[in-house]
């Protein structure tokens, strides 16, 4: 859900896009099957936190492009500073850690 709202940040994209979008911005760490992505999709347009932005024909193939709502990016916004705090919180506990051997 973060990379997926996250690729639709600045710009609309279609399925394919995002998917592309998702490999770029986790470094090739995830890699989104298009199956999985309209379920995600699917699942964030009934929260409200993306809409259809439009439909267009590419050789003979609709492609649905999504866009952010303004619920979908309170809703990023909150995330990430969710994360931001784990890794706060995790980075604190590593420097008093005691190492043993």
């Amino acid at each position: 859900m973060f990379l997926t709202l996250t690729a639709l940040v600045g710009e609309p994209r279609h399925g394919y896009g995002i998917v592309q979008e998702v490999e770029r911005l986790s470094g090739g760490r995830m890699q989104l099957k298009i199956g999985t992505l309209y379920g995600v999709l699917d699942r964030l347009a009934t929260e409200g936190l993306v809409v259809l932005d439009r439909e267009e024909a590419e050789k003979g193939r609709l492609r649905r492009y999504y866009r952010l709502t303004d619920d979908g990016a309170a809703a990023l916004e909150h995330e990430a500073a969710r994360l931001a705090e784990n890794v706060r919180t995790a980075t604190e506990r590593l420097r008093t850690r005691t190492v043993t051997a």
